[in-house]
């Protein structure tokens, strides 16, 4: 296969343009006889004579022409590669790939991206649904440029490899049966519910928020069930089995359940994204990470529904 050499097609290519190597050589800078140099180690390379004496100038042979032809194809994906080039180094294009939590997901990632569509076409984002652990290792082995997770389950802000960015201190709320007598009263505590059963993880980290809002607010909860999803969760606050603290983001409208904002205890989950050390300063990270934010403040700002009466809305 013939040698292409970019540089000397260039120079092909201008003289061309301009007609003689005197001007070929002004135009690039260039000096006549470094001109001819090159072109006669392009001719070399190729393999067929490009240029051919007329008087005092040349001119171009069949095979140049022949040759710049093809080049041309060539120049074109060039200029192509430039300016997506160019769009990267300006973060308005790029890949990043981001490994989330599940009720991250519907609540940060997807609004994110929407915005990003909109604002930086160019910028794709692939999304994983996984847990942290697994979605730390993907961070560490490069096979994610951001994470999202629970602050609880986050590599500590000393660990080398991550810079860990706060994005929301999300709400937890109680869910309770439509029908408990707490369901419409005013000023709930958590307190007022400690004779209850409660509903949640039997281990991980929900498990451990959940217990240690309640012992902050004075009881040891009674575990009446165990369960790792919403749906579940939820399902069972509904049959009347229990109440939980549900996370204001991951709520789902549900018949026969009222959510209810606590007024005086306030209990809260923090939500962090991670990425690796220094890679925050990368355009296109850094605009996925400015989506998220965004994402992130109305998603704290939500309070539970309330009814025309002033009294929580069964959802």
């Amino acid at each position: 296969m013939a040698e292409w050499d970019i540089r000397k097609l260039h120079i092909l290519r201008t003289l061309r343009e301009r007609g003689t190597v005197t001007a070929t050589a002004e135009a690039l800078r260039m000096t006549p006889s470094a001109v001819s140099q090159q072109l006669t180690n392009l001719s070399r390379q190729l393999g067929v004579p490009l240029l051919e004496a007329r008087g005092r100038r040349v001119r171009l042979t069949d095979a140049a022409r022949l040759v710049l032809r093809h080049a041309e194809a060539v120049f074109e994906q060039l200029e192509r590669a430039d300016a997506e080039l160019a769009a990267y180094a300006h973060g308005e294009a790029g890949e990043v790939r981001v490994g989330a939590f599940s009720t991250a997901v519907p609540a940060l990632v997807v609004p994110a991206v929407t915005a990003l569509r909109a604002a930086h076409p160019g910028v794709t984002v692939r999304v994983r649904e996984t847990e942290a652990q697994q979605a730390y290792e993907l961070l560490a082995t490069g096979e994610a440029d951001l994470a999202l997770s629970l602050a609880a389950q986050a590599p500590t802000a000393a660990d080398p490899r991550f810079t860990r960015i706060h994005l929301l201190a999300d709400p937890l709320d109680v869910a309770l049966p439509h029908d408990h007598p707490l369901a419409d009263a005013a000023g709930l505590r958590l307190a007022d519910l400690a004779s209850e059963p409660w509903i949640f993880g039997g281990s991980g980290p929900w498990s451990d928020i959940t217990r240690a809002a309640c012992e902050a607010a004075g009881f040891r909860p009674y575990q009446g069930h165990a369960a790792a999803g919403w749906t579940a969760i939820l399902a069972m606050v509904e049959a009347g089995m229990g109440v939980a603290l549900v996370p204001r983001m991951a709520a789902e409208r549900r018949e026969g359940v009222v959510m209810r904002e606590l007024t005086e205890d306030r209990p809260v989950r923090h939500v962090v994204a991670a990425v690796r050390r220094g890679a925050e300063e990368g355009t296109a990270v850094a605009n996925v990470l400015t989506a998220l934010r965004a994402a992130a403040a109305p998603a704290t700002s939500v309070t539970p529904a309330k009814s025309a009466n002033g009294k929580a809305e069964r959802t």
